[in-house]
Formats: C-alpha cells, sequence, structure tokens
C-alpha cells in the first residue's frame, strides 16, 4: 500500500482518515466498486497521481458496495464517484472516469500551490506576533506567484496594522480583486489616513470635554478610533453628533457611520445594532 493512498471501509475510519485527516491536506475519495469497468479505468490514474504529488494530498479508495451508509451520505449516484474533501467538509467532486489532464486539473484546483502555502504561513507568523516574518513570506510568495493579488492584500493589511500607510496604499492600488475584504481594506485605509493628518486622540479628547458641542473634533476623533479599529467607540463618537445636530458638516455623523457599516459588513453584530441606534437617533 502506498504512503499516499489506502483502502476505508466504515464510519469511524471515514471519520479519522478522510473528514480528521483534510484538516491537514485535501483527500481525495474514490468510491468505487469491482464490477465498474470505468472504475478500473480511473484507479490507476488516481494512484499514479497520488504518488506523483508527494503527499500534497491523501488518496482514500471506498468499496461503495460494502459502504453504502458512505455513499448514500455523500451522495454517490453512479460510480465512479471522487469527491475531495478539506477542512472537515466536501469541497469539490467529480463523476465518471475522466482522462488524466482533467483529473490533473481538478487536483491542481484543490492542492495548495508553494503561495498559498506562504500565505498560510504568513497567517501563521501573524497570530504569533511575527508580523516581519509574514511580510518575508509573502515576499517570497509574490515572487512564486507575482499575479496572486491575495498576496499584495494580505500584505496591504499587515502595513495597515503597522501604520505604514503609504505601502499600504500603494499594495491596494495593484489590486483589482472585486471582494468586500479589499473594500474594507480600502476603507479603513481611507479613515486611517484622515485620522494621520490631524490632531491625536488625546487632544480631540480633551476639546470634547471642554465643549461637548465640539462635532467637529468628535468627528475627528472618531475616525482615529476607526483607524484603531475601536468600532464602538468610535460609532458612539458619531452617533453623538447625529443627535446633537444631525445636519452638521452636511449630515456628516450619519454619513461617517454609513461608511463604517459598509467597512464592517452586513453581518457583523455590531453593524445592527448601530442601525437600530442611528434609526432611532433621526427620528
Amino acid at each position: 500500500m502506498s504512503a499516499h493512498a489506502l483502502d476505508v471501509s466504515g464510519a469511524a475510519e471515514f471519520e479519522r482518515q478522510v473528514l480528521e485527516e483534510s484538516r491537514r491536506r485535501p483527500v481525495v475519495v474514490d468510491f468505487w466498486a469491482p464490477w465498474c469497468g470505468p472504475c478500473r479505468s480511473l484507479k490507476p490514474i488516481l494512484e499514479k497521481l497520488a504518488e506523483e504529488y508527494g503527499g500534497k494530498f491523501l488518496l482514500v479508495k471506498v468499496n461503495a458496495d460494502d459502504n453504502g451508509e458512505l455513499a448514500g451520505r455523500y451522495g454517490v449516484r453512479g460510480i465512479p464517484a471522487v469527491k475531495a474533501f478539506s477542512q472537515g467538509r466536501m469541497v469539490d467532486e467529480f463523476s465518471g472516469a475522466l482522462p488524466e489532464p482533467a483529473v490533473r486539473e481538478f487536483l491542481d484546483r484543490l492542492v495548495p500551490k508553494p503561495a498559498e502555502l506562504l500565505r498560510a504561513k504568513a497567517g501563521e507568523l501573524l497570530q504569533r506576533g511575527d508580523a516581519a516574518g509574514a511580510l518575508a513570506a509573502l515576499a517570497e510568495a509574490a515572487k512564486l506567484d507575482p499575479a496572486n493579488e491575495w498576496v499584495r492584500v494580505d500584505a496591504a493589511a499587515i502595513m495597515l496594522d503597522m501604520g505604514e500607510l503609504a505601502e499600504a496604499q500603494r499594495l491596494l492600488q495593484e489590486v483589482r480583486l472585486d471582494d468586500t475584504r479589499v473594500a474594507q481594506l480600502r476603507s479603513r485605509l481611507e479613515f486611517a489616513q484622515s485620522a494621520a493628518s490631524g490632531e491625536n486622540a488625546e487632544s480631540l479628547a480633551s476639546r470634547i470635554s471642554q465643549n461637548a458641542d465640539d462635532l467637529e473634533a468628535r468627528l475627528k476623533l472618531a475616525k482615529i478610533l476607526v483607524a484603531a479599529q475601536d468600532y464602538v467607540g468610535a460609532m458612539e463618537q458619531m452617533l453623538e453628533v447625529v443627535r446633537r445636530n444631525r445636519s452638521f458638516g452636511d449630515e456628516a455623523g450619519r454619513k461617517a457611520l454609513l461608511s463604517v457599516f459598509n467597512l464592517l459588513g452586513p453581518a457583523h453584530p455590531l453593524v445592527a445594532e448601530y442601525r437600530r441606534k442611528l434609526a432611532s437617533a433621526l427620528n
């Protein structure tokens, strides 16, 4: 038996060798049967590629006749049926005996490319507080795959967290992705650039303590708080602007709140809460 391919039978073994293993690397499951001619054509292709890819994925073979419950659970209606698993769930599939180039294309979609592995490494380094190491990993990823815009997005996010606004802007200017995360980073960058061009938080807080109706100071402080990702503090300042003078600065308080809603995204729990507060302040 190959180190990169094995036979599995039963739900408990499937849980361990497929679902649990897929959290470490992709797992490709071949549902087959001894009587199936196309299965005999596909099996050697999968085994050959499992060896060629050298452990980048695990090939698991499941006899559908002996494991009807598993086959039914994963929607096997005809064989051969190939199901790909990652992070404990099925992520892709195909049916029938595809030729080797098509199987290879299927695997290439599944198996992380070297640049993606470096992106994952950068994420792990960042979680451990090693921003410099994360940036070095992303720089290496950019060399391997210059067209990968997500590498630049990841680097821009780190630069933004570090306060390197000019570099974050340069990286984001090179990105053409139409994606929520990119839009949110651009919004954060705009708030950070606005905050960096004015007074610091301490002086603005002092102005507000001396004059609670200093709405300009409240808005400036709110932008600094957004840049620092203190969204509750920022939105409270914006709400106070609306409560004290909703028309101030051409409704600057309301518009600033809407910008933060867009930054956080509709699924963020703070958005629903502060939409209600804004509606109450406007009524």
